[in-house]
């Protein structure tokens, strides 16, 4: 059974994971991490830092990273509660200027 819908988003490598948890009358489960799933959209990468963060003023800005070759990351992005405007914006390499910007709740 498939717990997370992965897509393919108009950027070059960027995908967006939607997690399905399954509900009962005691509320819900759902798993936040399946190596098999993501390794079988192309998570070749092993985990390097896990991070949970706080934002206590709405519309605050956290997370600004530049990422060159041969450094990048691969980045897997939760909301546990509220809302999350991602931003994802690609350098000179892959095209300049173009962005993409996602809603996670």
């Amino acid at each position: 059974m498939k717990r997370f819908l992965i897509s393919e988003a108009p950027l070059n490598n960027l995908k967006l994971d939607e997690r399905h948890p399954i509900l009962d009358d005691r509320g819900f489960l759902t798993r936040m991490f399946c190596s098999e799933e993501l390794n079988s959209v192309g998570w070749n990468k092993p985990f390097r830092e896990i991070n949970h963060t706080l934002s206590k003023k709405r519309g605050t800005v956290r997370g600004l990273c530049f990422q060159h070759l041969p450094y990048t990351e691969m980045k897997l992005v939760y909301c546990i509660r509220g809302e999350i405007w991602d931003v994802a914006v690609w350098g000179a390499l892959l095209g300049f200027g173009l962005w993409l910007t996602h809603s996670i709740y």
